[in-house]
């Protein structure tokens, strides 16, 4: 068994991309429009993942839209993605100053959570080992749900 993608429905695809790609650093692999069906599928990968996603087609991250306007609602029940990342202070610092809010900031030097757009909730996770905590995130509280 190997793991092949999340699927998240998601209400506005450029508003989607827009958290994805340009704020969390994404990559679209690829895309597939179906007409009949009225939905549109975008394949992202994690910049580290992007040659085994196109080679394999796994890991991915699938952003289904629908064309025709539905309500989703407690994104949280569906739990959350999880990414690596080299620098959690640096990914989060960025993330904040591109208007993202950091809802669990990483005072441990080890995890952070943010939310998508859809209320999707998204762990962030330090590579290796722990960072020596630091400020302005040890003194930083939660914010809204994670």
């Amino acid at each position: 068994m190997e793991y092949l993608h999340t699927m998240v429905r998601v209400s506005d695809l450029e508003a989607s991309l827009d958290f994805y790609c340009a704020k969390l650093g994404l990559v679209e692999v690829r895309r597939s429009e179906y007409e009949k069906g009225r939905f549109t599928l975008v394949f992202l990968a994690a910049p580290g993942d992007k040659v085994a996603a196109e080679k394999n087609k796994a890991p991915l991250l699938e952003l289904t839209y629908n064309w025709d306007p539905e309500e989703y609602g407690g994104g949280r029940n569906f739990g959350h993605l999880a990414y690596r990342v080299e620098n959690i202070y640096e990914t989060c610092r960025q993330l904040k100053e591109k208007g993202v809010e950091i809802n669990r900031p990483p005072r441990d030097g080890y995890m952070a959570f943010i939310k998508s757009p859809d209320g999707i909730s998204i762990e962030l996770l330090q590579k290796g080992e722990r960072l020596e905590p630091e400020e302005p995130w040890v003194s930083m509280e939660n914010s809204g749900s994670w």
